[in-house]
Formats: C-alpha cells, structure tokens, sequence
C-alpha cells in the first residue's frame, strides 16, 4: 500500500492527482502541435491518447517512481497544465522534473509558482538530492524559468529524444538540495 497522492496548495493554484475529469484539459494541451513542439513527443490527435496520458501520470505515484500534480486554478477550478518528479531514484536520491502549461496561461508565473512548490515537495519531502532538468535548446521559455529556479546548465545531451521525425539534442540542467536550500532561506 502507499501513501496518498500528496496535494499541494500555492496562492493561486491546487496542486492535486489528474483525475479521469481533466481528459478533456490536457487533450487541449497536448494536441496543440506549435505549442508542444518541445515537450519530447508528438502531439495527441485522439481524445483516448488524453486519458493514456493520465492514466500514465497517475501510474507513476501507484508505482513508486514519481508524481504529477494537475494544476488547478484556484480561482475558477480549471485544469491549466501539470508538473511532476518522476524517474524517482530513491537510492541516488535524484530525480526528473516536467512540466507544461495552457498557452493562455503562460507568462503568468503560475508554473513558476507551481514548479517551486514542487521542489518544496522533492527536497523537503521525497528525500531528494539532485533534480535535473532536459529541455530542447530552443526552448527558452523552459531554459528560463529552470534558471531562474536556479538550475544550472551541466552539458548536452546529443541526440537524446526522438519526435518529430529526428532526434534531438537536450540541453541538460541541474539543481541541488543545498542550492535549493540556500536560495529559499529567509
């Protein structure tokens, strides 16, 4: 048996399990081709690809390897993207981070806002030593918000994702429990 799906409260955002109710949310999401151009897989063209998608972050608490939280607004309820640590390494106490947003919420600071709770939850709670960070190196607004979180730039990885009909170089980042710890000292 393991604990339950641990929720998360910011200011503006419930940070809680994805629920079989947010298919239609991340279907909106993830089908967005321009918009998902970097998140490291094709696009979803069929509604049952949104639930495989929740149903694979869900899996990922059941079996021990991570979270994803769905980010709920907390002013209206609505499902706005979702963040997670996951390819949990309980013994070298390290782990991934990912995450995505609605592109009409972007630029606001929410994932910010959400992505810094969870690295609350990662060094505080799970025990954890390293989170690294893969973005394309297009991507600015990920390579952005990972520095300001103060990640640090390690190297590339070369060619280490396949979408889009090529594989792809990925920008790898770092950040540690002691940089974390030290950043969010009163």
């Amino acid at each position: 048996m393991h604990s339950p799906f641990p929720q998360i409260v910011t200011p503006r955002l419930v940070l809680r399990q994805i629920l079989p109710q947010d298919v239609d949310a991340l279907y909106a999401i993830h089908s967005d081709r321009n918009w998902m151009q970097w998140y490291g897989v094709e696009p979803i063209t069929e509604r049952y690809e949104a639930l495989q998608l929740a149903e694979m972050f869900v899996s990922w608490h059941a079996a021990g390897s991570g979270f994803r939280w769905g980010l709920e607004r907390r002013d209206d309820g609505r499902l706005i993207g979702t963040c997670g640590l996951f390819r949990w390494n309980k013994s070298w106490c390290n782990c991934v981070i990912g995450y995505e947003i609605a592109p009409d919420c972007s630029g606001q600071g929410l994932m910010l806002e959400a992505v810094q709770a969870i690295l609350d939850y990662g060094f505080n709670d799970m025990g954890l030593h390293r989170v690294q960070a893969e973005t394309h190196p297009d991507n600015f607004p990920s390579i952005k918000l990972a520095e300001r979180l103060g990640f640090r730039f390690e190297g590339v990885h070369r060619e280490q994702a396949c979408w889009g009909g090529r594989f792809h170089d990925l920008n790898c980042y770092s950040l540690l429990r002691n940089e974390w710890l030290a950043r969010s000292a009163p």
